[in-house]
């Protein structure tokens, strides 16, 4: 499988290992098509979740990880690709419905936004709440204590 990967992506795709659990680094053009491939071709049918990680001193700030699990082969991938902030990448539901839920989690909590996505919108927060808490830069305290005093009209207990 890396084989083939590697030779259709040549340098946009770099196949690597860690503590046994196999992951593509991929650049994030390619997203679509790895992910939809890993899916047709490789028999991974589950997306198990969708989650990142915020490097506020990079360029690209952010890693978006996919975690894949093929059920017929009884395997995991991961595909990670980096962005800056601001930028957004192609929603998965058309591959796997269940990246609805996933998706809207990453935008709650990291502010990464998925193009064409059905219903992007807070999954965990309330409408109104400012930022998004998974970042390294989000000023919890402040949010918390400003929320709770407009919202429920009572001082935080932060």
């Amino acid at each position: 499988m890396v084989d083939r990967y590697k030779g259709r992506y040549g340098s946009a795709l770099e196949p690597q290992s860690y503590l046994g659990q196999n992951y593509f680094t991929v650049d994030r053009s390619l997203i679509p098509d790895v992910l939809q491939l890993l899916r047709d071709e490789d028999q991974f049918d589950y997306c198990v979740d969708i989650t990142a990680v915020h490097y506020p001193k990079r360029e690209k700030q952010f890693d978006v990880l996919w975690n894949l699990y093929s059920y017929a082969r009884n395997e995991r991938v991961r595909v990670k690709t980096q962005i800056a902030d601001g930028e957004s990448l192609p929603t998965v539901v058309p591959i796997w419905p269940t990246a609805n839920w996933l998706e809207r989690e990453v935008y709650d909590m990291f502010g990464i936004k998925f193009d064409g996505h059905p219903d992007l919108k807070r999954i965990l927060l309330p409408d109104g709440w400012k930022g998004h808490p998974l970042r390294k830069d989000y000023g919890i305290l402040q949010q918390d204590q400003e929320w709770v005093q407009i919202n429920l009209g009572i001082e935080s207990g932060q």
